[in-house]
């Protein structure tokens, strides 16, 4: 147990203190280059459309957003270290949400890269990987939680120096009237794991500073984005560096596009889909 002296007011007892305490921390936040906010109104800078999203993640943050059907996402590994876990929710039907098993088996495919269909547990889906200059990311493991962060770290709580993926999906989630139980398993760019010839995982790391991921929204969906240290990095420290999301209009994947027939699976799975838009737009 810590005792706290009371014999010097603490600095924020007052009003005045609180307030200039927070206004400190939102500064030192913006000169080490993360502000507490997206930017609004998003950059339009370099974007093939019309931005609707720019971010920045620090290390051990995460981020979050309700985006349209049609909307590209990049993520930006600036420096290396990041770990994007990612988790999609229908918008509009939040119970319906990213299923990874779903995603790997109905595919045929258990490593990530472009043209890999992020699926729902209806068997539609929810975006597509339209780009990837990273190719090391994971299917598998997920997050990581508090309890095994405490362990390796000493701490796994979101306001500690070690964040567990998992507490900030659910900071995230409760944004957007989801609990604890509405947190399933994620996927992860930017670190990546492979199955060894005996079935053991191997640690790949990351692909270096500068990789991008690229998704596009098939169906309105709430994004949330973890960036935390991945479960099996064998670091000793704990180990991340910021993160960036872009995110502009585009177009949901059509008949006429190549990946709509690239395999029966996933021309099942547009179609499922784009017959759930139909049912749902209004004449």
């Amino acid at each position: 147990m810590v005792l706290v002296s009371t014999d010097q007011p603490q600095p924020t007892a007052t009003t005045a203190g609180a307030r200039a305490h927070a206004r400190a921390q939102e500064q030192a936040a913006r000169d080490g280059g993360f502000p507490n906010r997206p930017t609004v109104p998003a950059a339009a800078a370099d974007l093939p459309g019309e931005a609707v999203w720019a971010e920045r993640v620090a290390p051990g943050g995460y981020a979050h957003r309700v985006l349209a059907a049609g909307t590209a996402i990049q993520l930006t590994d600036l420096d290396g270290d990041a770990c994007a876990s990612l988790l999609l929710y229908h918008a509009d039907m939040p119970w319906e949400r990213l299923n990874v098993a779903d995603t790997v088996k109905v595919q045929w495919q258990v490593y990530t890269t472009a043209g890999q269909l992020l699926l729902s547990d209806q068997a539609r889906v929810l975006a597509t990987v339209i780009g990837d200059t990273s190719g090391r990311h994971d299917t598998l493991y997920g997050t990581s939680a508090q309890a095994r962060n405490e362990q390796r770290y000493g701490d796994g709580s979101p306001e500690g120096s070690s964040p567990a993926g998992r507490e900030l999906f659910v900071l995230g989630a409760s944004k957007h009237g989801l609990g604890r139980r509405d947190v399933p398993p994620s996927i992860s760019f930017f670190q990546g794991v492979r199955i060894d010839a005996g079935g053991r995982p191997e640690w790949l790391g990351s692909a270096g500073p500068g990789a991008t991921v690229t998704l596009r929204t098939e169906l309105p969906v709430i994004v949330l984005v973890a960036n935390a240290a991945h479960p099996l990095d064998p670091r000793t420290a704990y180990t991340s560096s910021p993160l960036r999301i872009t995110a502009w209009r585009d177009r949901v994947t059509a008949p006429a596009d190549n990946l709509w027939h690239a395999t029966p699976e996933g021309r099942r799975a547009f179609e499922n889909t784009a017959d759930h838009r139909t049912g749902r737009t209004a004449r």
